[in-house]
């Protein structure tokens, strides 16, 4: 099992501030080591913004190896064009890249995130009453996070592949190109949905490098652009899918009724609202987007400047949502093709088994509800777990005992020091007097 994040255990210094933050208590600092439990793990980053020790960081591909290949075919996360002051117009730093001898996909991914819109749009126009509202599966750590706490949410997740495969795919289909795709990720969370997709066997795209790496390159290029005759009109309604927003107003461009779509970024809030459409309250929703980073993909870890900067930036780039009728009439081509649907289903993560054996399990169950009833029940996470719970289930799995807990340990030590006290004042049988007498 493949994660984005990587671990310099030199640099921990056991503050517990990842094991605070993470939605899926995935990680432990034990004996002075941290480590992260991959089934757990839905790589959202929240470890890597509270670790100011650089102990947790993105395995991202080797930009410069990257580059020194033949001519780099790319495809942008639309974060990339929300990161430079002085290529405010997205078409300004399409230039650069290309005048930096780089293949940059723009036209697939156009489509392709039209393709992805109007599919949704579909689904939404057809799905009964009852089995709404769906979530959108968009962002990678959110199908992660259902998959992990809110198996039974599923089946609203919609059945669409990521727009950002799907413009690889279109690629490859234009040109019968071998040659291999670099995505340019604004986080963890996708760099891992390269190395492990959902909804498909295997990705159409190669390697993965952080938006960060590659708008810090460019940078420090610094090219200049030219008059900007002969440069492609672009709708840019792709690239507003970089914050929290984008992708609800993308689906309502392409639908015939009214809808009804609740738009939540960053988990506490991602979270909540999974919490409710759990629990039966958001009936009157027809689509849920949502998006682990807080604003959206904009504040992804993986990004290489403030995310407040890049929504602002977004607001001055011309958007057209008006769909042109040779838009729509490519689309519909597209989406009679149906490769834009998963092959292969959502399946939830189970937690590891307590033992592969049902009877030993059970045993192994009641005795992690006693440890657990015996412990503080405050989760303080000095014990290097999550919680009182995750410690009670290590204990049981035989990684670590009762007296890792600080409150438990002085407890003993108290109990010991009663004794001793006990056991100083006391005097040997033969030298007792009945009576008190000595």
């Amino acid at each position: 099992m493949f994660h984005s994040v990587k671990i310099s255990k030199e640099a921990c210094q056991g503050c517990v501030n990842c094991i605070r933050v993470c939605p899926t208590e995935a990680i432990r600092v034990v004996d002075g080591e941290i480590s992260i439990i991959g089934e757990l793990c839905i790589d959202c980053g929240e470890c890597l913004r509270s670790c100011h020790r650089q102990a947790l960081g993105i395995e991202e591909d080797d930009w410069n190896r990257i580059k020194e290949s033949s001519r780099v075919t790319l495809i942008p996360d639309p974060v990339f064009f929300t990161q430079f002051s002085h290529y405010m117009n997205p078409a300004l730093l399409e230039e650069v890249l290309t005048s930096l001898d780089f293949n940059v996909l723009i036209d697939e991914l156009e489509e392709a995130f039209d393709l992805s819109a109007a599919a949704t749009a579909q689904l939404l126009a057809r799905t009964a009453p009852q089995s709404l509202p769906m979530i959108s599966s968009y962002c990678p750590s959110v199908l992660r996070l259902i998959q992990s706490r809110f198996p039974e949410l599923i089946s609203r997740v919609t059945p669409i592949l990521s727009p950002i495969s799907l413009a690889a795919d279109l690629w490859h289909m234009r040109t019968n190109s071998s040659a291999p795709i670099t995505l340019l990720a604004p986080c963890s969370s996708k760099i891992t949905m390269v190395r492990e997709p959902q909804g498909r066997e295997r990705s159409p795209i190669d390697s993965v490098v952080t938006v960060r790496r590659v708008a810090r390159s460019i940078m420090a290029s610094n090219v200049s652009t030219g008059s900007g005759e002969g440069r492609k009109e672009r709708n840019n309604r792709w690239i507003e899918w970089a914050r929290r927003g984008g992708e609800t107003k993308h689906i309502k461009a392409f639908s015939e009724k009214k809808l009804t779509i609740l738009s939540v970024s960053g988990m506490r809030n991602t979270i909540d609202v999974l919490q409710e459409l759990e629990l039966g309250r958001l009936r009157s929703v027809d689509f849920i987007e949502c998006r682990t980073c807080d604003t959206g993909c904009v504040g992804g870890i993986g990004t290489a400047d403030s995310r407040f900067l890049a929504s602002l930036r977004l607001n001055n780039i011309k958007t057209d949502w008006e769909i042109k009728p040779k838009d729509l009439r490519r689309v519909e081509e597209l989406y009679a093709m149906d490769f834009w649907s998963i092959s292969k289903e959502y399946m939830p993560r189970p937690r590891l088994p307590l033992s592969d054996n049902v009877a030993e399990a059970m045993v192994k169950l009641q005795q992690m509800k006693e440890i657990y009833s015996g412990l503080p029940h405050i989760d303080c996470g000095s014990c290097g777990r999550p919680s009182c719970q995750a410690m009670a289930e290590e204990i049981v799995r035989g990684h670590g005992s009762v007296t890792d807990c600080i409150f438990k340990l002085r407890e003993g030590i108290a109990s010991l020091a009663n004794k001793i006290v006990v056991l100083s004042e006391s005097q040997p049988q033969t030298l007792k007097r009945k009576g008190g007498a000595n």
